[in-house]
């Protein structure tokens, strides 16, 4: 590719179709969908010619559809399609756990709920974000030359943009600190990620949940006092950097339809 068109050698591959590389031939195609020169520059084809001859003032009476606003491409650059409803599901269970804290309803107002349930937040947008079970356009997103942890992580931190500052609200009307519950929510969100690079996001964040549920939320519940586990601050950053060392060993997965 030139600095705006694709080069002469470029064109004559494309147009005998030799084996290119995705990129370039998804960076040719888009290129000539917009550039009429760049189209002329193709030896003609009867055939095309003659389809395009039917298929041009078909296309002139055709609606077009509404330009998008850059702020808008943006905006679909970091958030999924299906992430809307997630995540106000996410502040709608916050928002219910500082209500039941505030009476003090879970174990006689022993346990905080906020703390409970905080750890276990992010998984379900993050599970919302990258898969095909909860993502209608999956396979579309992971056939473009953008998919990959890039657009994983920017997914993932616009979850975190909406989670944490409303778990911070949550903790800041229930007395909770800051450091009872933001490590171990960052840990859960790397290690989803980390075990959806193997077994898929979605499948990931099911285990995670239904671990935590079992391990900590029943346990804690029935004995009316909140688990040790959440205090271990080592462990927590141990997990977290575990799973950040298994993503980048795993960056190649996120590519994949199978995770």
């Amino acid at each position: 590719m030139t600095a705006h068109h694709p080069s002469e050698q470029l064109l004559r591959h494309y147009e005998r179709g030799d084996d290119l590389a995705a990129d370039q031939l998804w960076a040719v195609e888009s290129h000539l969908e917009n550039c009429a020169p760049c189209r002329g520059r193709l030896a003609p084809d009867p055939l095309a010619t003659a389809v395009w001859a039917e298929l041009a003032p078909i296309i002139d009476r055709a609606r077009q559809l509404p330009r998008t606003h850059a702020w808008w491409r943006w905006v679909h650059g970091w958030v999924s399609p299906v992430a809307g409803p997630w995540l106000a599901m996410i502040l709608l269970v916050t928002a219910a756990a500082v209500a039941l804290d505030r009476l003090g309803s879970v174990a006689g107002g022993r346990v905080s709920l906020v703390l409970l349930i905080a750890p276990v937040l992010p998984v379900l947008g993050v599970a919302a974000s990258w898969g095909p079970a909860l993502d209608p356009v999956h396979e579309l997103t992971v056939g473009t030359p953008r998919a990959g942890l890039g657009l994983v992580f920017r997914r993932t931190a616009s979850v975190l943009a909406v989670v944490v500052p409303a778990l911070t609200a949550a903790s800041s009307l229930t007395g909770l600190g800051l450091s009872r519950w933001l490590l171990p929510c960052l840990a859960f969100t790397a290690g989803t990620l980390a075990l959806g690079a193997l077994v898929g996001v979605t499948r990931a964040a099911i285990a995670f949940v239904a671990a935590w549920v079992l391990a900590i939320i029943v346990p804690t519940v029935a004995f009316g006092r909140t688990s040790v586990v959440l205090a271990v601050t080592p462990l927590w950053a141990g997990v977290l950097l575990l799973g950040i060392a298994v993503i980048t060993l795993r960056r190649k997965a996120f590519t994949r339809l199978g995770t």
